[in-house]
């Protein structure tokens, strides 16, 4: 059933102009500061890591460097492993868990494995703790050659030379109730559509890519992470967000052809993390530490089956 409640922006059924999306970004305040959570973490990182700036947003909110973090030394006859997180600024854990792989495990890898992160892909959004840019629109519809999406343009331009040579891509995301009083009623009036409710998942669980599927690779990352989070369970209908399940916690998209994150570098491994941090199951500390187990488990089992 649509829910007949309108977003307060806009006329229902008509899609946004320059008028609605600019009194959009007036509601989306600034809230955190990317450069004390993010770059300020960053930079212990540069004593045993090479960090780029692979671009940066500049607008009337201010200047935001995008950083890429890499093993020192790279050695090109090394596998390569991406982890990215931030896509989606409003997803604190992706974030946090990306940074904190690379503190307390990113070293780990030394000799066996060329390691990249880029650990907050959308930093303005991050700041206001949304899931569009300042254009409103969502860089994970948007990773794809031309994309017009800066944040989504940069990172493909960044990885645009490693496509086919990474062995494992993990993009770290998470939903939280905002999903549902705030985003998704957002994007209906922007698009000009009615809204319809639906359910937030209750736990972690997996994006793998229907025409590229890795079961057991999902599958080792699932065992890993419930041992430190709940795993979301399907629904009445045996879904999760409206698709059936590849197995107990991983759902199956068109990963490339929605031009998602995890799908730009071709790795032969590849998925997407969902945690939910509003259950009352868990705390958003569980959630940054399922992110990192997450990120483990994906690359234990990416080089031992490389």
């Amino acid at each position: 059933m649509n829910d007949k409640r309108f977003y307060p922006i806009g006329i229902a059924g008509q899609p946004w102009g320059a008028a609605e999306v600019a009194a959009w970004r007036r509601r989306a305040t600034r809230q955190r500061s990317y450069a004390d959570d993010v770059l300020r973490a960053v930079e212990p990182l540069r004593q045993a890591f090479d960090v780029a700036e692979y671009g940066a947003l500049d607008n009337d909110d201010g200047h935001f460097p995008l950083l890429a973090i890499r093993s020192r030394p790279w050695n090109d006859a090394l596998p390569i492993l991406v982890v990215t997180g931030g896509v989606h600024g409003y997803e604190t854990s992706g974030v946090l868990g990306a940074l904190q792989f690379v503190a307390e495990h990113g070293l780990a890898q030394a000799g066996r494995a060329n390691l990249l992160v880029v650990p907050c892909v959308s930093p303005w959004s991050y700041e206001r703790v949304q899931r569009w840019n300042r254009d409103a629109q969502d860089p994970n519809r948007n990773f794809r050659d031309g994309s017009p999406v800066p944040e989504a343009a940069a990172l493909v331009a960044l990885l645009a030379p490693l496509r086919g040579r990474v062995l494992m891509h993990i993009d770290l995301h998470e939903t939280t109730d905002s999903d549902e009083s705030e985003f998704r009623p957002a994007l209906a009036a922007r698009d000009g559509e009615a809204f319809v409710p639906d359910t937030v998942p209750d736990g972690f669980y997996l994006v793998d890519d229907v025409y590229c599927p890795q079961p057991a690779f999902q599958r080792a990352v699932i065992d890993a992470v419930a041992r430190v989070t709940h795993i979301a369970p399907a629904d009445a209908n045996g879904q999760i967000i409206g698709t059936p399940l590849q197995s107990p916690g991983v759902i199956s998209f068109a990963v490339a052809k929605r031009h998602l994150c995890a799908a730009i570098t071709g790795a032969r491994f590849s998925t997407t993390t969902e945690v939910y941090p509003d259950s009352p199951r868990t705390t958003p500390q569980a959630c940054v530490l399922a992110q990192v187990t997450a990120v483990r488990a994906a690359i234990s089992h990416a080089l031992a089956h490389a």
